[in-house]
């Protein structure tokens, strides 16, 4: 007996390694186009969830389509060496053995990293495996791997040459705890309650005063200037004069800047450049002292009064706010919300900090990547992303590459005992340097930082298949075809590997940006440990199977538009696995399967050429929704297909074909729904590969086909001839619906039987009732048809401007259901009065969403076409 439900467990890992002891991820040889995808690569300490699940679905999707479309693809997989995240793990595990970094030394911590990621760092790829990833694995590449770790190195050495990358003392987001810099996309903003300290800063000379609001009473220690906006009356006879910092007592000047906002706070502005950006770039403008006040942990120091020197900042801040009290220079304190950055894996606040770091010169890096999206080279998905990009060039600043950590890329820089640098591919070359320079040999020390992690991911599309040597698979595979992408890292990943692509090699690294949105729970809010609305992938697929997973994403990922996720979702789409599953048994049961005496052209039966027109209809369009990235749309035009047209229609008129004993027919339709049921699979595939290569093996398909699944051709051979089967046949499935509705706005129950008459249709459309005669009855549940009328009350229906009466149940009160019918009428015109009223607002069409009003449009014409039936059925009720 056949199981009633497709049941994923063991079946998902069995077909995995199938599909990779037969090597089938491989990229094969081809003379089309290629097709290649480098895959965003996941921190080595990752775990997957629903953003991985996502974009991966989504790339992996794209390859399988490709892969099956006859191209040679590759899907080219690896992971990030995620410098400031792995130090953090491997350093939580040491300390637990009671081991302190500083203590082990730096070669011997980098040993212990390399050893947790060899026991760990497959963790994410394993977990990828799990969705149905098709990456050529043979290939998996690791940003610390010793050929991409070159390719890091002779970029460094490179731009540097060219004064691309250079040494200066700016101002950082720095990380107290970590100890480090560290980048913008590791810094999260988060929404706390704060005391805004409003401080009484005396004029010099005079017994007047300026109130300044901080909530940073702290860095008034580094104040070096008062700044004003030149326009706000308050302040013009003070620009100029000299005011005094209090604790510090330090006399500074009150300056004029456009800046300063007049509406905010008091309208005067403390300025302290070494500790915050706004103010670091009023300094430059003003030739402002740069006093830095911070020690890298966090503490105040030598640059504070004595009583401060060595006390943490948030201390500092307490003692501080006493003090002013005391003096009487704080006029008042008020509670606010205010946005405060946050280390996102120290969870420390940032500090703004004045210190020697490394940068790349991204304002010159950018003018290509700008230059390459504007003539089209690369194109943005949905392209009102290429504005969020052209942005973020035009404003780029300096790019801060460096990092105070152990485990990363070294900075490849040597130093003499007099701070002169040699930049070299290794320490013999800088040795040869300093040789040459010094003319004599000397000790030289290396760099002790290690490059942004962000600066080898800026690599990875060349950097995967070979680059800098000139291999086949660089040839051949770049550019990338597509980078699939979530829209948070545009600016910190994208942006880089353009910058570094058309640098480098001046080649665009992706001929295509897609740009999916955020998956977020049901109520559209974001998921959150601290909420309890994560919903993990890997126990989604555990219970409903990765396919079901993978189809809920797909169908959601509309443009634009963030996935509101719920598991009753996934439950649904797991549903439509069993609905095919079970159109499967019954395939098996009727002993359909392909013959080689199958000839689409001599196909003779309506139903069976309907099927495949409706099959090869499917096929264009979901080709062409998943080739403009619009996956939701291609996942509803086959799940539509798959449900509706073949298994609510298809088979049920396959029933009394296999009922009867006419052989030919017989013949004809287990040969056609065999072949519609395999390329079925193929059309999915991309979608739910597990379950479609399940029932792939399980018909045997690979014998008719000559091939496995994943290379089924995907195209299916236009049949033009067949257009007047399909329009009877659909004509046929109008009526049947229209009968079933008819019964539902009558109160009639579904599965009663009732009389038709066919006396004013036309010949045509009567033959079409009797050459399916059978299977009419049996969908419609009719009890007879007349061709003749039969002289009592009945309900007509008019279906595509023919007549057909139906005949009811004596015991039906037509009357009482005509006063039913017209208070259907009535509230249906006053839906459609309220949305025309939407409709003609032009505010209402100006600031509703795009899929409000489309879905108000929808409700429109779905009103319409419910409202002309129920006329059509009024106008038959004789009084």
């Amino acid at each position: 007996m056949q199981n009633p439900n497709y049941n994923h467990l063991n079946i998902e890992k069995e077909i995995y390694e199938y599909w990779e002891k037969n090597k089938f991820f491989k990229p094969r040889k081809s003379k089309k186009k290629y097709f290649s995808v480098v895959i965003p690569p996941p921190n080595v300490t990752g775990s997957l969830h629903m953003g991985h699940a996502l974009n991966n679905t989504l790339q992996d999707l794209l390859v399988r389509f490709h892969r099956m479309n006859g191209y040679e693809t590759l899907w080219q997989p690896g992971t990030d060496h995620a410098g400031i995240a792995t130090q953090a793990v491997v350093e939580k595990k040491l300390l637990h053995k009671g081991i302190q970094k500083e203590k082990l030394g730096r070669e011997n911590f980098i040993k212990e990293v390399w050893k947790w990621k060899e026991e760990s760092g497959d963790k994410i790829l394993n977990q990828l495996k799990k969705l149905g990833c098709s990456c050529d694995w043979s290939r998996n590449r690791f940003t610390m791997d010793s050929d991409l770790s070159e390719a890091v190195i002779k970029t460094f050495v490179k731009l540097y040459k060219q004064k691309i990358i250079y040494k200066d003392t700016k101002l950082v987001n720095w990380d107290t705890k970590l100890e480090t810099a560290i980048s913008d996309l590791e810094v999260e903003q988060k929404e706390v309650h704060s005391n805004l300290y409003f401080i009484k800063y005396s004029i010099c000379g005079e017994p007047n005063y300026i109130t300044i609001a901080t909530t940073r009473p702290e860095t008034m220690l580094g104040d070096t200037a008062v700044a004003v906006n030149p326009d706000d009356d308050r302040y013009k006879n003070y620009i100029g004069k000299k005011i005094v910092v209090p604790i510090v007592e330090r006399e500074v000047k009150i300056i004029a800047d456009k800046y300063v906002s007049v509406d905010q706070g008091s309208g005067a502005l403390k300025v302290t450049p070494a500790h915050d950006f706004n103010d670091f770039e009023i300094g430059k403008r003003h030739n402002l002292q740069f006093i830095n006040i911070f020690e890298k942990n966090g503490m105040l120091n030598k640059n504070v009064p004595k009583e401060f020197i060595g006390v943490d900042r948030f201390e500092a801040r307490i003692k501080i706010v006493k003090i002013l009290k005391e003096k009487k220079l704080l006029e008042k304190i008020e509670n606010i919300k205010n946005s405060v950055p946050y280390g996102d894996r120290s969870n420390s606040i940032v500090e703004p900090l004045l210190t020697e770091q490394w940068f790349a010169d991204a304002k010159f890096l950018a003018k290509k990547g700008i230059q390459f999206v504007k003539k089209n080279k690369t194109n943005f998905f949905p392209k009102t992303w290429s504005k969020t990009y052209f942005q973020w060039m035009n404003n780029i600043q300096p790019w801060c590459i460096s990092r105070q950590l152990w485990w990363g890329h070294r900075i490849p820089a040597w130093y003499s005992k007099d701070k002169k640098i040699f930049v070299a591919e290794n320490e013999i070359e800088a040795n040869k340097i300093a040789k040459k320079y010094y003319g004599k040999k000397i000790i030289l020390s290396r760099d002790e930082d290690v490059l942004d992690t962000w600066f080898s991911s800026a690599l990875w599309p060349f950097a995967t298949l070979g680059w800098p040597k000139k291999t086949y698979q660089l040839k051949r595979f770049y550019p990338t075809s597509v980078l699939v992408t979530g829209f948070d890292i545009i600016f910190f990943w994208v942006a880089r590997m353009m910058m570094m692509g058309t640098h480098l090699i001046n080649k665009e690294p992706f001929s295509k940006v897609y740009v999916h949105a955020l998956v977020r729970d049901e109520k559209g809010q974001k998921m959150s440990k601290s909420k309890g609305n994560v919903i993990d992938p890997l126990d989604i697929i555990d219970k409903y199977g990765a396919d079901s997973l993978r189809f809920t994403l797909i169908s959601m990922a509309a443009p634009g538009r963030d996935v509101k996720l719920s598991e009753d979702r996934v439950k649904g789409y797991r549903n439509f696995l069993n609905k095919i599953w079970n159109a499967n048994n019954f395939l098996k049961i009727n002993g359909c399967k392909l013959s080689k005496k199958l000839n689409i052209k001599k196909i003779n039966l309506d139903v069976n050429k309907w099927i495949y027109l409706e099959l090869e209809r499917t096929n264009i369009e979901v080709k062409k929704h998943i080739l403009n990235f619009r996956f939701d749309e291609a996942a509803r035009v086959i799940y539509q297909f798959v449900w509706h047209s073949y298994c609510d229609w298809y088979i049920e008129f396959l029933k009394p074909i296999f009922d009867s004993k006419n052989k030919k027919k017989l013949e004809e339709s287990i040969n056609v729904s065999a072949f519609v049921q395999a390329n079925i699979l193929a059309i999915l595939h991309p979608f739910i590969p597990f379950f479609t290569e399940k029932v792939w093996q399980d018909l045997k398909f690979i014998n008719y086909f000559k091939t496995p699944l994943m290379f089924k051709d995907w195209n299916i051979k236009s049949q033009p001839n067949f257009s007047k089967s399909y329009n009877k046949i659909n004509w046929l499935i109008k009526l049947v619906t229209n009968i079933r509705s008819t019964k539902v706005n009558l109160n009639v129950p579904p599965g009663s039987f009732i009389d038709i008459s066919t006396f004013e249709l036309n010949v045509k459309k009567r033959k079409i009732i009797n050459d399916n005669l059978d299977v009419f009855k049996r969908l419609g549940r009719i009890s007879n048809v007349s061709h003749s009328d039969l002289n009592k009350n009945g309900i007509k229906i008019i279906i595509s401007g023919e007549t057909i009466t139906l005949y009811f149940d004596q015991s039906l009160d037509l009357n009482e259901q005509k006063q039913k019918i017209s208070n259907k009428v009535k509230e249906l015109d006053r839906k459609i009065k309220v949305i025309k009223n939407k409709l003609d607002n032009k505010s209402f069409l100006k600031n509703a969403p795009k899929q409000i009003i489309a879905k108000e449009k929808k409700n429109l014409f779905d009103y319409k076409v419910e409202l002309k039936k129920l006329d059509s059925i009024l106008g038959s009720i004789k009084n």
